[in-house]
């Protein structure tokens, strides 16, 4: 035997994620790496580990049992840093924050100060939607969620981040000779609509319900992402968070129609679950954003104060 620590990686990453290509994109890899990577790695045993059904990967029995010996090694090599680094006086173990999509425009700004100063902190940062995100934290399996919408039956700790504006966009402006319009425009353009569960199209419903609209549905995609490429593509109209659409307004590729009662403001929060054993990490990671996120909204997002 002759395999190598990356390898176990990749292994245990594809056995979570049943795809080379989501292994790969879990990794910061390209997916041949990967490929080569999981072949010189079955090539050192003579038992088949995983076979294809479809363009899944799915573990042999064997593979089963190689997969938790693989994390159970990993595991060991990663205390071994953290005990290394600790006495070396240095804060060590892993974050663990659970972010919802369009959260992905914020937490990285709220993170990168901390795992600068603290080299010895692995970051494990899920981006998925709303409900993975809830699914997570219900279960515990991370320390904190970002979300823009506090959710409900789950008691939770929160500390407010930053506003979240939500405004109506399109590709062109709305014609008219109004440069402002009441919020019965959008019973007359073809709006595109988050998923459900979605914080944003939750925010949107609301907006509409609040104003006693009849509005059409013309698609439902499933990420902040989706939505934005589909206006641009002239596909329809949208709700969005401001914090997705910097670069896009700036270089005058989308457009903020001015509708009254607009825009809709939630609060990013920053959450986890109640009475929670924080690790020294969490605890040190709470009083850094206590102490910080005054400056990092100065200094980072400083520019949504235009719109």
């Amino acid at each position: 035997m002759n395999f190598t620590l990356h390898q176990l990686q990749v292994f245990v990453t594809i056995a979570k994620e049943k795809s080379v290509t989501r292994a790969a994109e879990a990794l910061h890899l390209t997916q041949p790496a990967v490929s080569i990577q999981l072949r010189n790695f079955q090539e050192q045993f003579d038992i088949p580990l995983s076979e294809v059904i479809g363009r899944r990967i799915y573990l042999t029995e064997f593979g089963k049992e190689i997969a938790e010996t693989a994390e159970r090694i990993l595991n060991e090599v990663y205390a071994i840093n953290y005990q290394t680094l600790a006495h070396k006086g240095l804060l060590t173990g892993k974050l663990k924050v659970a972010v919802v999509s369009t959260g992905k425009y914020v937490m990285p700004y709220f993170m990168s100060q901390f795992i600068r100063e603290n080299p010895g902190i692995e970051l494990v940062m899920d981006v998925t939607n709303r409900i993975g995100v809830l699914r997570s934290l219900a279960e515990n399996e991370v320390d904190f969620a970002l979300v823009s919408i506090l959710p409900a039956g789950l008691e939770v700790n929160a500390v407010a981040m930053m506003p979240n504006k939500l405004f109506l966009v399109g590709k062109e402006p709305v014609s008219g000779s109004s440069k402002r319009f009441e919020p019965s425009v959008l019973e007359e353009l073809p709006l595109i609509y988050r998923e459900k569960g979605s914080g944003t199209r939750m925010a949107m419903e609301d907006f509409i319900s609040s104003n006693e609209l009849n509005v059409a549905m013309r698609m439902e995609l499933s990420s902040n992402e989706a939505v934005k490429q589909a206006i641009l593509a002239g596909l329809g109209y949208s709700v969005m968070p401001l914090i997705g659409i910097r670069n896009e307004l700036a270089r005058n590729e989308l457009q903020i129609i001015q509708v009254d009662n607009l825009p809709i403001t939630t609060c990013w929060n920053l959450i986890s679950l109640k009475n929670k054993r924080f690790s020294p990490v969490a605890k040190a990671y709470l009083r850094f954003i206590e102490e910080n996120k005054s400056a990092i909204i100065r200094d980072s997002f400083g520019w949504a104060d235009l719109y």
